[in-house]
């Protein structure tokens, strides 16, 4: 704790000194206590942030980029911040992505040698079965009639043999060869499960916050790996995995496999993480390929074809039938699958609403808050990130209800596509402020040979002073990662430290990944990610079936909004943007 405050304190110091690398700010605006008085009056007496998000999950539900459901949360979210009274409450969209995808109808259970459920899910963007499944016989038609016949409804039901893929290396799969036409195929291995005698929930320890206070700035110079990124160790490791399941996915498509399971990754007692359908692709020349080509998505329409049917299964469940087989048992499912693909709109929408400025000149500079509001589809999308979404909306509201009139334009944004690779904030910052051409994708090596990044700023570039983002769940803000902008470290602090009593207390200069604030951050504008603690979100609920309202922690989700509207607002009302980071 000692250190974190002299730290704090040195920069304070260097904020008022001249010629220091805060010579951006030239003073941190201080909302009175008055104001930050009503901020948490209305935040936590007040607060309707579960209102919200028992609606965005409990009532629209599952939230699939490209989905029926997100469509109808953005029209919501639209509808209910104009009500509120904020303006230019609209939807903006992006892409083409690509295709949409809903479920229509599932179950699964074992069926020989006796029957018991078992719990699953199917993956997003998988076929359905109908295409796997014998066809029901067109009814005849009658004598003299002159009508077509009644239509039929596809059969997407299958009653099929199990096996259970139990092969490591090329030289294994080809054992399968000729076995596996219309089974059922298991292809992940069994996951050893252990009591949990720590339990799931957890919050920050005050140890944990010292080491992120203290970490080093992630700017700073560091060593490559020797000999380049193809020796790195790491890097291998994953090139091996891609091109083993890629060889694995291909050889079941090929053998005319009716139905792929794989055994969920994470979690327990009933608990599946699931998320998106894998699509057989050829193993380049090169592998290293992987990394930089652009490969079929499962919402891709040409992708169907080179996907089979699948879905992930409870690690309890799956166990027993690996284990079963491997006793002999010679094992039946019946299973249907019958699903949606949506092609009649390649677009896909953000969410954007504001609260105007009142000064003059600097209503028609920006701070932006946001989360995303797409999610997957075997829970409703409730810490991630129905949470963001209702936290941010819930901080305008805030402000506003308060009565405060910042001098800046508040701007939410809501953003689609996250899940798939933060489509929807980097399509945005790309329509609004710029781009980074060239230079390292997001995700993944840069290119052999790629040119070096440059800067292609958009008309509203430097009107932007910040962009606040939540992605971490439902924990309370403990502080914020600074992105290595050691410039903002004595504003945060400043602006914490109303909120210490509520366990905000933490300033780090690490990075953090994974999440919008990303797609602001990649261009050089002010884009931050809020500390939260971890409550269950890897253990239970981070893209898994129990991604629920349940899981949703009021209190910390009241804080958040409260904490967030605080710091939206005291950068709306600064003389000056928030200072900016060295462009590296």
């Amino acid at each position: 704790m000692l250190l974190r405050k002299f730290a704090g304190f040195v920069l304070i110091a260097a904020i008022l000194a001249p010629g220091t690398l805060n010579a951006q700010v030239s003073r941190v605006y201080v909302a009175p206590a008055a104001d930050i008085a009503k901020i948490k009056e209305e935040g936590m007496k007040r607060s309707q942030v579960m209102q919200t998000l028992s609606y965005l999950t409990d009532v629209i539900g599952q939230r699939l980029t490209g989905s029926r459901n997100l469509k109808r949360a953005n029209e919501w979210t639209r509808d209910t911040m104009a009500k509120w009274g904020m303006q230019n409450a609209k939807l903006e969209a992006w892409g083409p992505f690509g295709r949409g995808w809903e479920l229509e109808r599932f179950s699964a259970q074992v069926s020989a040698p006796y029957s018991f459920p078992v719990i699953a899910y199917p993956k997003a963007w998988s076929p359905g079965l109908d295409r796997t499944a014998p066809q029901p016989p067109a009814p005849p038609m009658p004598k003299g009639s002159k009508n077509p016949p009644p239509q039929t409804q596809p059969n997407t039901k299958i009653t099929a043999d199990v096996v259970y893929l139990d092969a490591a290396n090329e030289a294994e799969l080809a054992k399968y060869k000729g076995q596996l036409k219309g089974k059922i195929v298991l292809m992940s291995p069994i996951r050893e499960l252990k009591a949990d005698f720590g339990g799931m929930g957890a919050r920050f320890t005050d140890s944990e916050l010292l080491a992120m206070a203290n970490s080093p700035d992630p700017n700073a110079p560091r060593q490559a790996p020797a000999g380049g990124p193809q020796n790195n160790e790491a890097m291998q490791r994953r090139l091996a995995r891609f091109v083993e399941g890629a060889r694995r996915a291909k050889f079941v498509i090929d053998e005319g496999a009716a139905l792929v399971v794989d055994n969920s990754f994470n979690g327990s007692g009933g608990t599946v993480f699931v998320s998106a359908a894998s699509v057989a692709a050829d193993i380049p020349a090169n592998p290293m390929d992987f990394f930089t080509q652009r490969r079929l998505q499962p919402w891709d329409k040409d992708a169907e074809a080179k996907m089979a049917p699948q879905m992930t299964m409870a690690s309890e469940d799956y166990n027993r039938l690996v284990r079963m087989i491997q006793s002999g048992e010679k094992i039946q499912m019946t299973v249907d699958l019958a699903v949606k693909y949506l092609d009649d709109d390649p677009m896909v929408y953000n969410t954007v609403a504001e609260i105007p400025g009142s000064d003059p000149t600097l209503k028609e500079e920006l701070v932006m808050l946001g989360g995303h509001m797409d999610s997957w589809h075997s829970g409703t999308g409730a810490t991630d990130n129905a949470a963001g979404v209702a936290v941010a909306m819930e901080a305008a509201r805030i402000i506003m209800a308060s009565g405060l009139k910042p001098r800046r334009t508040i701007r939410v944004g809501l953003w689609s596509g996250e899940e798939q690779g933060l489509f929807g904030s980097s399509n945005y910052v790309k329509q609004h402020f710029g781009e980074m051409k060239g230079g390292a994708p997001l995700f993944g090596p840069p290119a052999p040979n790629a040119a070096p990044p440059e800067l292609v700023k958009g008309a509203d570039y430097d009107k932007l002073s910040a962009y606040y983002n939540l992605d971490n769940g439902t924990g309370k803000i403990r502080g914020v990662y600074l992105q290595g902008n050691a410039a903002v470290w004595p504003i945060f602090r400043t602006w914490l430290a109303p909120f210490k009593e509520m366990g905000a207390d933490t300033l780090t200069m690490q990075n953090t990944g994974g999440t919008d604030h990303l797609s602001f951050d990649r261009i050089g504008l002010p884009g931050f990610q809020f500390i939260q603690d971890e409550i269950e979100y890897d253990t239970r609920t981070h893209h898994s079936n129990q991604d629920v309202f349940d899981r949703i922690q009021g209190e910390d989700m009241a804080q958040a909004a409260t904490i967030m509207a605080a710091f939206v607002y005291q950068t709306a009302m600064m003389d000056e943007k928030m200072p900016r980071k060295p462009m590296r």
